[in-house]
Formats: C-alpha cells, structure tokens, sequence
C-alpha cells in the first residue's frame, strides 16, 4: 500500500521555519495502530490524517506517542495541503474532529483557522511547575492546558526546563507567556508527556493565549511569536466563545509512505 505523505512547515512564510507536520491524506481509515506507527516513524510533534466525508473532512492528530484531540499546526498544514496541492476550491474547508467542527479558511495571504475559546481560570502555583520549569511564574491559570505568566520576554526565553519532572504533571501542555517586545505576547510550550518536549509553533495553546491576553490589554486582535529555536508568528482574534488563528505554511517535502499489504 502506498500513501501520499506531505511535510509541511506551519506558522511559517519560510522553509526551515515554524512547526513541521506530516499530512497523509487517506481515503478510507486505517487501524487505529498503523496511524499511530506511522506517526511515530515520522516524529514529527504532529501527523494529521484526514478522510473527505462529503463536504467535509474527518481529521485527527497523532504524536509520536497517542491521538490528540486538537492541534493547531497540523490544521493548518492539512489546509495548505488541501489549498496548494489538492486545489479545493472553496474559501473555506469544514474539518470533523474530536474538538467539534473546525473550520479554515483563506484570508488574504493567511490561513485563519476558527477554534474553541478556552477560557482559563486562576488557580495557584504548584511548587511542582516551579520545579519543573525551573523558575516561579508570577500567576498561573488553566484550561486543557496549564499557563504560566512571567514578567518578560526575557524570563521566558531563558527557561531551561526539567521535560522528566513536566511530563509528570497532569495536562498535556505547560504554555510559558509573557509580554513581547515586538509582539502583544511571546510564549513557549512544552508538552513532554505525549512526546514533545518543546513544541516549535503550538495553533491550539493560542486556544487559551488569545482569550487571555485580550482581556489583559482589553483588545481583540492580536499579535503573537512563539520564541522556539525556529519560533513562528500567529495573528490571533478573540470572538468570544471562539478564537481565530492565523499564520503562513510553506511545503517543505512530498513522498510517499510505503506499507506492507
């Protein structure tokens, strides 16, 4: 059996640059463990598969280690796949997936992806992510995800984090925020229990950034930079119960997947 495969860098106008995600269009679902083997003999952060369901697209997401049930830079990336190579014709694809119905669409250069809104809550610092991040963050706040707010742009680009003692905690990702020099915010995000230590560009950890940040500078676009070695741009907009995020993608490699019968 052979798949298409496409590598794609998300958040990125550049090669080299952003988040890379594998992109494996199929026509019918494979078991459960192939996509996962698959996943894994890529390691990349992400692999999504989609299957075309009519008007829609049914997508899902794998680490290297498990399914997830959202991801950013691989929607995009499934998106630029559908856009550039598979030309879809429409402004805006319809994606199923185990976060409901997302949607993306083309806007100008951008890629704008429609998203849940997670609204995170207060709660206080665990001496836990102090050990873990190895620096103690003014606030912390939680949705799927724990934030932790620092002062500066430059206390979140010296965490030198402990990814054994994070992968300990109960969340999939610790998303590291501060105020950025050159953008609204600047954060980084490590999710090394399902495989990803520091994840380059993280589209779903803006789930809970953009609502966040819009109520603290009382705006409702903004600018963000996630300030990883190859770090990448995301222009957000708080609409509420829903959040868009949008960036660039660029196709860095197409193949194919060779599987046994």
């Amino acid at each position: 059996m052979e798949l298409e495969l496409f590598q794609v860098d998300a958040f990125a106008d550049r090669v080299f640059s952003g988040n890379p995600a594998a992109v494996v269009p199929l026509r019918k679902w494979l078991p459960d463990a192939t996509l996962q083997a698959v996943a894994s003999e890529n390691n990349l952060a992400e692999t999504a598969f989609y299957v075309k369901k009519g008007e829609y697209y049914e997508l899902r997401w794998f680490t290297p280690e498990t399914e997830v049930d959202l991801c950013g830079h691989a929607t995009l990336a499934t998106a630029h796949v559908l856009f550039e190579h598979k030309k879809y014709p429409d402004a805006c694809i319809v994606f199923e997936t185990q976060s409901g119905r997302l949607f993306v669409e083309r806007e100008g250069g951008l890629l704008s992806m429609d998203f849940p809104a997670w609204e995170p809550k207060p709660f206080p610092v665990p001496e836990r992510v102090v050990r873990g991040l190895g620096a103690k963050p003014r606030e912390m706040w939680a949705t799927r995800d724990y934030l932790a707010v620092f002062d500066s742009e430059e206390e979140v680009r010296a965490l030198k984090p402990d990814m054994g003692l994070l992968a300990e905690l109960e969340t999939i990702c610790v998303i590291c925020t501060a105020p950025g020099r050159d953008y609204d915010f600047i954060s980084r995000s490590f999710a090394p229990g399902v495989g990803i230590p520091e994840d380059p560009v993280t589209g779903s950890s803006h789930c809970t950034l953009a609502p966040y940040w819009s109520r603290r500078l009382g705006r409702k676009t903004l600018t963000a930079f996630q300030a990883s070695a190859r770090g990448g741009e995301i222009f957000c907009e708080d609409m509420g119960d829903r959040v868009k995020i949008a960036g660039h993608a660029v196709c860095y490699l197409k193949g194919a997947i060779h599987l046994p019968d």
